[in-house]
């Protein structure tokens, strides 16, 4: 999908996407999902796939025994996680390592997960959530790589999303909101995913979602999901204030939020 010409005249370089993740999509979105597919095609990428074992036995996930190999990987966590696994490692792998990044990933890799079992559990699409949730902030990935020499300043200054966004707008004219949701649209990633993406900063730093989101139930999920990873304390509020913005029972989210909480407690304790 091409890139919006109003970014491209910024000279602001949106990454393509990877061959190899190309072809993910394509498998997933095919309607009888081939595993064995799946499985060849990521070990064909010997680089991607220890990246993908690497996650796949973080403490993260939990699993009880070491994982060997992607069909294991498959047959322990099911296709969608291992995909997003494999997404999120295509992703980080199309732009430099940084340590200024790496809380960047990790934010992304945890939310991801979070996003993606919520979807799960109120019948929202998951791969749309989970795919939400690891690009969320990757516009920040962008610009870091457009001025590595000025950028880090402005994650350091920005104490919030939302006041990032103003420095960006200065330095650039654009902001990583934007970018993120031109990426997920050139990489093909659902319209509920981009908007989500496009729309994020707004959405938490007011609890309000506006008129010109349409796709709001994974924009629903995201705030819920930055509510348990930033102010878990404030969770019954942005449930109360988000899930009726999208049509979703209050109850059934917060439910759906805190169970998931629970599953990746426990699955630290089972990485210990």
């Amino acid at each position: 999908m091409p890139v919006d010409p109003q970014l491209r005249s910024l000279d602001i370089e949106i990454p393509t996407q990877p061959d190899v993740l190309v072809k993910l999509s394509l498998l997933m979105a095919a309607e009888d999902v081939d595993l064995q597919a799946i499985s060849a095609l990521v070990e064909s990428d010997m680089a991607l796939a220890a990246a993908v074992l690497k996650a796949v036995n973080s403490s993260l996930y939990g699993l009880r025994g070491r994982v060997q190999t992607v069909q294991q990987a498959l047959t322990y966590l099911g296709m969608r996680e291992v995909a997003a696994i494999t997404f999120e490692m295509g992703l980080r792998a199309a732009f430099p390592p940084a340590p200024e990044l790496e809380p960047v990933w990790q934010r992304a890799s945890l939310r991801g997960l979070m996003m993606g079992r919520m979807g799960q559990m109120l019948g929202i699409d998951p791969w749309a959530a989970h795919s939400a949730g690891l690009f969320e902030e990757c516009g920040k990935a962008v610009l870091y790589r457009h001025a590595p020499a000025h950028y880090p300043a402005m994650l350091r200054a920005a104490r919030q999303d939302a006041e990032l966004i103003q420095l960006e707008h200065t330095a650039f004219g654009v902001s990583h909101d934007a970018l993120g949701a031109a990426l997920c649209e050139s990489w093909g990633l659902a319209p509920a995913a981009v908007a989500s993406v496009r729309h994020h900063v707004e959405v938490q730093g007011l609890l309000q979602m506006p008129e010109a989101l349409q796709r709001r139930s994974v924009s629903a999920i995201s705030t819920l999901a930055w509510a348990l990873q930033q102010e878990p304390e404030r969770l019954e509020e942005v449930a109360a204030a988000i899930a009726p913005q999208a049509q979703l029972d209050e109850t059934l989210v917060l439910r759906a939020a805190r169970r998931v909480a629970e599953q990746l407690e426990q699955a630290e304790q089972h990485g210990r």
